[in-house]
């Protein structure tokens, strides 16, 4: 038997494996929790696509400034030094190379590193592909926080994506409530995945090939 991991610890997992000194972009949904998971000493400076470079969350006992909120409309704080500017410059930074990181959620991940995370491609559905094509293809790093399956239990992780792509080729690693997965040349590779969950059904949960280091299945 396996046990899933919690949004928290999933987004515990993409906040370790971002180095100090790193400026990042967090998307809406999953991605917003990254941030409670960074202390100032660990010197990683949030971007919001609303204007904000600095982002921190808030401490237990801070009230929230109504004014001070990130692209979801959440209430945040902001580091000593961090900084407000126009929406014009803030996509700026996002499409000029000047973000090491960013982390979106998806609802699709191809094998080839494509990206599908702003339409599900139903009529009669709103959808708006917002700031994350500018993050897929300005962001040196994109990483992909998501479930491993739909509610349907449907996989997100495809060989080909049919839904409408938002970024070719730009997704490095996803990290989900059973695995974390590299993009590479070859397609999926397993970095680390939850206890008692075996190989083969983690395969039978994916719609592509996933590769796997030398060890116990």
């Amino acid at each position: 038997m396996f046990e899933r991991l919690s949004r928290e610890a999933m987004a515990r997992k993409v906040a370790q494996d971002i180095p100090g000194g790193s400026y990042v972009n967090l998307g809406i949904g999953l991605p917003v929790l990254v941030v409670n998971h960074w202390q100032p000493e660990d010197e990683v400076i949030v971007h919001s696509e609303n204007g904000i470079l600095g982002m921190r969350a808030l401490s237990a006992d801070e009230s929230p400034d109504p004014d001070v909120s990130n692209a979801a409309k959440q209430p945040v704080g902001l580091v000593t030094g961090g900084s407000y500017f126009h929406h014009a410059d803030s996509f700026a930074m996002m499409r000029g190379g000047h973000l090491d990181y960013c982390v979106l959620g998806a609802y699709q991940v191809a094998a080839n590193g494509d990206l599908a995370n702003w339409s599900l491609g139903k009529s009669g559905l709103a959808a708006a592909v917002g700031g994350a094509m500018d993050l897929a293809v300005g962001a040196r790093n994109v990483f992909v926080l998501m479930e491993h399956v739909t509610r349907d239990g449907g996989p997100r992780l495809v060989e080909q994506c049919s839904l409408p792509i938002t970024g070719a080729r730009c997704v490095k690693r996803v990290y989900t409530d059973l695995a974390t997965i590299a993009v590479t040349p070859e397609g999926f590779k397993v970095i680390d995945m939850v206890a008692g969950l075996s190989r083969a059904r983690l395969q039978e949960l994916t719609a592509a090939p996933l590769h796997f280091d030398e060890g116990p299945a």
